[in-house]
């Protein structure tokens, strides 16, 4: 389980050094991928495999669902992290999550996501007032 944030920054070359909080991504082969909120999503390849088997399961008859199983997977790059625990973040990707010098990396759960600092710090402003004063169950059962 992944949880906490923190602040790296991207490299001139496009790498991205992974932060000790997050250090079992660096122990073997990641993939990164499209993830909602203009993000990117940092797995195990463990759990990679697990969410690609569950998507095995999907109603492929769904136009929907065909449509985000294959955005999801198209984008999926295989990364082993080097010796110095950092990965290549492709030009594709990281124009589709706005990323420059300055990311915010949180973990969530299941995977890490990757933040252009700016758009974390826009979405934070929001979700913080929202979480702050919600009045009802978000969570059944738990909150």
């Amino acid at each position: 389980m992944f949880s906490g944030t923190t602040y790296p920054k991207l490299d001139d070359k496009g790498r991205l050094v992974i932060p000790a909080k997050f250090r079992e991504l660096s122990e073997g082969p990641i993939y990164i991928t499209k993830s909602e909120d203009a993000c990117l999503a940092v797995y195990t390849a463990a759990e990679f495999t697990r969410i690609a088997e569950v998507m095995l399961q999907a109603r492929m008859t769904e136009k929907n669902v065909r449509d985000y199983v294959r955005n999801f997977m198209a984008s999926a790059e295989l990364q082993v992290p080097d010796k110095q625990g950092r990965i290549a973040i492709p030009v594709y990707l990281r124009k589709y999550a706005n990323l420059e010098r300055d990311l915010v990396m949180v973990g969530n759960n299941n995977k890490a996501e990757i933040w252009s600092s700016a758009q974390w710090e826009s979405i934070q402003a929001e979700q913080d007032e929202l979480f702050a004063n919600r009045d009802g169950e978000v969570i059944p059962g738990i909150f």
